[in-house]
């Protein structure tokens, strides 16, 4: 994105929220040239929808249990991200797969627990992701940001962090140790992307020559 206006970001979150607070942060402190325009949280409930009225985010809630009609919910989900107009679309823990019409291809970014194609897939997020890699005896897990397709976890990657294993570790351990990264890599690869240092183009993505 060439012009010097903030990008217009959509974040949807389906957990606890501190990637997207991580993300709010960066903005506040001048580190990303950006605004959340709105959050859309999966259930009523969750602490995402509290972070973000907390950091002054309008807030939506789009989920089974508050549009238990998948078609409906698709529907309205769609509407609500084009009515914000966002550069892009951030997914922040959202566990639900997202549909991606033609206008929205190469606008979503996904962050991923672990080094893809390794531990993603359905089923493969959070915790569980962790606990296979400490189950499995792997010695590098991290973290990778990737756009979004209309399958879990294989779109192109953006960017990916590794970090070591250590023998001691436990699944929460990894995963703290992950999350550190994710809060650098995240905004990092959004900040690339907003300076067309690398970009969507028919499914792949390209790099500027440095």
């Amino acid at each position: 994105m060439s012009s010097q206006r903030s990008a217009r970001l959509v974040v949807l979150a389906s957990g606890g929220g501190r990637t997207l607070e991580n993300l709010q942060l960066c903005i506040q402190r001048g580190e990303l040239a950006a605004e959340i325009v709105v959050v859309i949280v999966s259930r009523a409930d969750l602490q995402a929808r509290e972070r973000a009225q907390k950091l002054g985010l309008a807030t939506m809630v789009i989920g089974p249990q508050s549009h238990p009609d998948r078609a409906l919910r698709d529907k309205l989900l769609l509407a609500t991200i084009h009515e914000a107009r966002p550069d892009f679309v951030i997914l922040a823990g959202w566990l639900q797969l997202l549909p991606i019409p033609p206008e929205l291809e190469g606008k979503v970014l996904n962050i991923h627990p672990a080094l893809l194609p390794a531990y993603g897939g359905k089923g493969f997020y959070g915790h569980h992701v962790h606990q296979a890699v400490i189950r499995d005896g792997a010695a590098i897990s991290g973290c990778t940001v990737h756009f979004a397709t209309s399958a879990y976890d294989q779109g192109p990657v953006v960017l990916q962090t590794a970090v070591p294993v250590l023998a001691q570790d436990s699944p929460d351990d990894l995963a703290d140790r992950v999350f550190a990264a994710e809060c650098e890599s995240y905004p990092q690869a959004i900040r690339h992307l907003l300076a067309e240092d690398a970009w969507w183009e028919g499914g792949q993505v390209y790099w500027r020559d440095s």
